[in-house]
């Protein structure tokens, strides 16, 4: 039987006591680890956090958890092999697209540790100056942010599990907020090996942070009305978590990060053999199949001016056709594979729901990959699907809310821009949505106009070719999140991301009371 793999939990290791769920090398089909929660004591483990790990973390101050943050960057750094390594064997990824999730969560880290250095070096965040309450002076109020007096609960998707841990506790730790995370079961194990080479090294206090592997049974039971609740996954799941007691008696924070229809639009003045055009082109076929399509941020439909339909479609599909897939071992494999089998057949019930709805474009059904048994490996080809006139993007329906979190995307012509906004917004609430162009006022205009729509507006214009850090990929100076279907949730943004993880309120007194914080 492989290894079944503990859980960090009121300060010491602890295995479930159920066989455990396997883990799968998604190209080989061969078992790794098991992970298994079943029988831990929820609610004794999550006590310890609050107790230990947040009274420790409190009891420093900003600049002093920021240098934890750069510690545990530094562990992670010295691991960074095993988790390469990891990755490909648990998720399927080539090299490149695990370093958007293991590099990008030690830059994330590294960020914050940064950022860390210009707060205060004290207990508490100001929020404004003192505001006379009394005509003589004499009585005044003042609002401050102090760190949530609970525990941050980390409900995490699959497709990043590195990232999707570090980005989020890097504020939460910065905070003073002790971390517990369920990493998604089928790629927990990258998770859990980042947390074990954490507590090994000694780097956070005792507590502070905790990993819970397996089942997510009697989690949200055991949150406290000052604990924060942050998920990535479906629009239902998220559902449920926000019918839940914890949240509607409670009134625990919650943050979600849900289903989204991103677009990419090509502006007008974009024509054939511009710069902007060729921009346009590339970002498409790289969002399509950069972690195999597996990425909240991803472009799902591609708005285009109805005379360069067939030039676009021509121009991706020429670089789709040039794309190995397969086992990402193989140094010529571009593209690795989804991550389970139940992700596979998820993709594929997209895939033929779309091409109901839609054309195909470039068919990646029958790609033949590199390396892998295609009876076995969970790898599927990008297809770029399209509808070829704007009056079929006005009647249909389908391409504007299926989301396939895989290789796949939409191409839609539209008559004039702003039937092409009204287009995107059918998509009910995004994280991102990226504008090609080179006409800078119209590129501002048009940004303005999808930003209530999105959490981000990704603009590429020739100015910035080169500099330009990509339509899905997430930094953590800019917002993350999106309204309406995207879950209605914000991380990131910078030092915005500790608003989440701190409660406002305000302080009334006399001035020399007030001065004295």
């Amino acid at each position: 039987m492989t290894e079944l793999l503990s859980n960090y939990l009121g300060g010491r290791w602890q295995a479930g006591s159920g066989a455990g769920t396997p883990l799968f090398d998604p190209v080989l089909g061969t078992e790794l680890v098991r992970v298994d929660a079943t029988g831990l004591d929820l609610p004794g483990g999550f006590a310890f956090a609050r107790g230990q790990g947040g009274r420790a973390l409190r009891a420093l101050g900003y600049r002093q958890r920021g240098e934890l943050l750069a510690a545990v960057a530094k562990v992670l750094q010295a691991n960074r092999d095993a988790y390469y390594e990891i990755s490909t064997a648990n998720s399927g990824t080539t090299r490149a697209d695990t370093g958007i999730d293991v590099d990008g969560a030690i830059y994330t880290l590294g960020t914050y540790a940064r950022l860390a250095a210009g707060l205060p070096d004290g207990r508490f965040l100001p929020d404004g100056e003192a505001l006379p309450l009394a005509k003589d002076g004499s009585f005044a109020t003042r609002h401050v942010q102090v760190p949530a007096d609970g525990l941050a609960l980390f409900i995490n998707a699959f497709n990043f599990p590195s990232w999707g841990l570090w980005e989020k506790a890097a504020p939460a730790l910065l905070s003073g907020v002790p971390v517990v995370v369920k990493p998604a079961t089928a790629t927990a194990w990258l998770t859990q090996r980042m947390v074990k080479d954490v507590v090994d090294a000694g780097v956070l206090p005792a507590g502070a942070l905790s990993i819970v592997c397996g089942g997510s049974a009697g989690l949200l039971d055991a949150l406290a009305p000052q604990d924060v609740l942050s998920f990535t996954g479906s629009a239902e799941t998220a559902a449920i978590l926000r019918g839940h007691p914890a949240v509607t008696r409670h009134s625990v924070r919650v943050n979600v990060e849900a289903d989204s229809v991103n677009s990419a639009l090509l502006m007008p003045d974009a024509a054939p053999g511009t710069p902007a055009f060729d921009l346009f082109v590339k970002e498409l076929a790289r969002e399509m199949t950069q972690k195999s399509g597996q990425k909240c941020t991803a472009i799902r439909r591609a708005f285009v001016p109805a005379a360069h339909y067939g030039a676009v479609a021509q121009a991706v599909g020429a670089r789709l056709a040039k794309t190995v897939v397969g086992n990402p071992r193989n140094e010529a494999v571009r593209m690795g594979s989804l991550v389970s089998r139940a992700q596979l057949a998820a993709v594929r019930e997209g895939m033929d729901a779309l091409r109901g709805a839609a054309q195909v474009l470039h068919d990646g059904a029958a790609v033949a990959l590199v390396d892998a048994d295609p009876g076995i490996a969970c790898c599927v080809g990008p297809t770029l699907f399209g509808l070829a006139t704007p009056e079929a993007v006005r009647a249909g329906s389908v391409v504007h809310e299926v989301e396939v979190f895989g290789p796949a995307a939409t191409l839609l012509p539209y008559a004039d821009l702003p039937q092409a906004v009204a287009q995107v917004a059918r998509g009910q609430g995004s994280l991102v949505a990226s504008l090609y162009g080179d006409d800078a006022p119209l590129l501002a205009r048009t940004a303005l106009q999808l930003a209530p729509l999105h959490g981000r507006v990704h603009v590429v214009s020739p100015a910035c070719a080169a500099t330009h850090t990509g339509h899905g990929n997430v930094m953590p100076q800019s917002l993350h999140g999106g309204p309406g279907r995207a879950g209605g949730g914000a991380e990131l943004g910078g030092l915005r991301a500790l608003d989440f993880y701190h409660r406002r309120v305000a302080i009334q007194g006399a001035p020399e009371t007030l001065n004295a914080l």
